[in-house]
């Protein structure tokens, strides 16, 4: 006996039609496509070459000719924004993939397990969650250099624990029900069980947990880069770009204000959209409408 749970139907067939009536959503998608096609642009074109130093040109007001203004190298920040949104959604990108693909069956083996293993993935977890991805960035850096790279494995493993936890929460809650008991009395293993049962159900709770990972990637890029600690010049950064511009607050106030508007936008359109997708899936805001 083959035994598969599904989605309701209505879910499937009316998520769609849910999604263009739910605001958060259509922001926070709105938002997140055009921050990705920007930082797609920026692989064929920019304004202007963020590599090239004007100094000729440096702080200058946001014109016709410099939309965004100039830094104190004269590089355009228009240019600069676009080139860092590829940096930060490639970090955030890998990261959450990295914490995704360990996170996840470590979660959902400890829900299947329970017991001992359960604990001592959960304690082990724990420890692991205890160091912010900044701290786990400074001993990555002293062994190896500072880098994107590096940065990218700070905020995996710290994204790792976030992920075991909510798999392992979803998990929990769904193996005593009666359709998981029939799998098992149907003679169905727990790998086959997890696989083809647990993590379809748990899928949205990760999806929503993902774009708020995401986001967070973006911002933990942007304060390690901002310590020095993520992408080096001359490639740029947001956070690197927040950095320079400390000191030249009263002076060219918008080297601090366009990047920091970059990082407040994207974060507020994952953030959206991660509440949007909750929203759709969620049964009791199904109900409730």
């Amino acid at each position: 006996m083959t035994m598969r749970v599904e989605l309701p139907e209505e879910t499937l067939a009316g998520a769609l039609a849910k999604a263009f009536r739910n605001r958060s959503f259509l922001i926070g998608f709105a938002i997140t496509l055009l921050v990705a096609a920007v930082a797609l642009l920026s692989f064929v074109w920019t304004p202007y070459d963020v590599t090239k130093l004007v100094i000729a040109d440096k702080t200058q007001a946001p014109s016709l000719a410099h939309w965004f203004g100039t830094d104190h190298f004269g590089r355009d920040i228009l240019s600069m924004i676009m080139v860092g949104a590829r940096n930060s959604i490639a970090v955030a990108l890998v990261a959450v993939g990295i914490g995704m693909g360990v996170g996840v069956p470590l979660g959902a083996f400890a829900a299947a397990r329970g017991g001992i293993a359960d604990e001592a993935l959960m304690r082990v977890n724990d420890l692991v969650f205890a160091f912010p991805a900044l701290l786990s960035a400074i001993m990555i850096t002293a062994i190896f250099g500072p880098g994107a790279v590096n940065a990218i494995i700070a905020i995996g493993i710290f994204n790792i624990p976030v992920f075991a936890r909510v798999a392992r929460a979803g998990g929990l809650a769904i193996w005593p029900r009666e359709f998981i008991l029939a799998a098992r009395a149907a003679g169905k293993g727990m790998t086959h069980i997890t696989i083809e049962h647990i993590l379809p159900n748990i899928a949205t709770l990760l999806l929503v947990q993902g774009t708020i990972q995401f986001a967070l990637g973006i911002l933990a890029e942007a304060g390690l880069s901002y310590v020095g600690l993520g992408a080096q010049p001359p490639m740029p950064s947001w956070g690197r770009m927040l950095f320079d511009a400390q000191t030249r607050m009263v002076t060219a106030p918008w080297m601090a204000i366009f990047p920091g508007m970059a990082i407040v936008v994207t974060v507020l359109g994952l953030n959206l959209l991660g509440d949007g997708i909750a929203d759709i899936f969620d049964p009791k805001s199904r109900r409730q409408r």
